[in-house]
C-alpha cells in the first residue's frame, strides 16, 4: 500500500510519499516512490507513484532512459517543453507499459491498479500539478482543489479538506501534509516510514527541500505527539452530548 500527496499553492509545490511496499504480512520492503527528473535551472519534474511496483518501476525507467521513436530516436521526460506535454508523455508511457506487460501481469493474478502524481515547472512556464490514472488520462489541481492524493488516501483526506487552501503558507501546508501522512500510517500498516518530501518555490525551478524522514527523526516524532495531544484536548474540551441525560 502507498500514500502520496501533492499540494500546489500561491508559494509553490510540495510532494510527500511514503516508501513502504508489502506483498503479505511477512514481505515488507522499502522502495522510493518519489522521483525527480531535472535539468538544473531549466526544468524540474517530480513524480510520485502508487500501485504495482514492477509496473511503476518500468514506467520510471522508460521516462529516464527514453521511449523509442522512429529512426532510433528516444524521447525522455526531461525532453518535454511544457507540463501539459509532460503529463501527456507520462500517460503515453503508462499505456505503453500496459500494452507490453499488462496481460502477462493480470494473467498471474497481480493487481494492475496504478496512479501517479506529476508536478513541476519549466522556466518561463507555469507551475502545475497533475494526477494520472491507469488509462494514462489525467486531471489537474486548481486553486479550488489545490491538493491531489494517490494510494491509501481516505485517512489523510479529512485533515487536508479542513485546513489546506491555495493561500496556505507552503510550510504550513507541509506540516498539514505530514499530519495527514501520520494519520494514514496510524490507520494502515501498509503505509510507513521513511517518508520522502520535496518543496519547490514557484518560479525557482530547482527544489528548495529534498529530504527523507527516517524513523526516530525528532521533528516528525514531535509532530506526531503534538497532534495526538491536540486531538485529545479537543475531544475533552467539547461538551458531552445531551442526549439521554437525566433532567434535574
Amino acid at each position: 500500500m502507498t500514500y502520496c500527496v501533492g499540494i500546489i499553492n500561491r508559494d509553490g509545490l510540495l510532494m510527500i510519499a511514503d516508501t513502504r511496499t508489502n506483498a503479505g504480512l511477512d514481505n515488507i520492503a522499502t522502495f522510493r516512490k518519489l522521483h525527480v527528473f531535472r535539468v538544473p535551472g531549466e526544468k524540474t519534474f517530480v513524480l510520485a507513484t502508487a500501485g504495482n511496483l514492477g509496473f511503476t518501476q518500468s514506467v520510471i525507467s522508460i521516462l529516464r532512459e527514453g521511449l523509442e521513436r522512429e529512426e532510433g530516436r528516444v524521447e525522455r521526460l526531461v525532453d518535454q517543453d511544457s507540463m501539459f506535454q509532460a503529463a501527456q508523455f507520462v500517460g503515453e508511457v503508462i499505456r505503453h507499459v500496459y500494452r507490453t506487460d499488462g496481460n502477462a501481469i493480470e494473467q498471474h493474478g497481480a493487481s494492475l491498479e496504478v496512479s501517479m502524481l506529476l508536478g513541476g515547472q519549466i522556466r518561463g512556464r507555469s507551475l502545475r500539478l497533475f494526477m494520472l490514472y491507469k488509462a494514462g488520462n489525467f486531471i489537474e489541481a486548481t486553486t479550488d482543489t489545490p491538493y491531489l492524493q494517490i494510494g491509501e488516501h481516505k485517512y489523510g483526506k479529512p485533515i487536508l479538506d479542513r485546513a489546506v487552501t491555495f493561500n496556505t503558507d507552503i510550510y504550513d501546508a507541509l506540516k498539514l501534509g505530514l499530519i495527514s501522512m501520520d494519520s494514514t500510517m496510524r490507520s494502515n500498516l501498509g503505509v510507513g516510514l521513511p517518508i520522502d518530501i520535496l518543496v519547490m518555490r514557484r518560479d525557482a525551478i530547482d527544489p528548495e527541500v529534498e529530504h527523507r524522514i527516517e524513523a526516530g527523526e525528532p521533528y516528525f516524532h514531535d509532530l506526531r505527539e503534538r497532534w495526538s495531544a491536540a486531538l485529545r484536548k479537543a475531544h475533552n474540551d467539547i461538551p458531552p452530548p445531551p442526549y439521554g441525560q437525566k433532567k434535574s
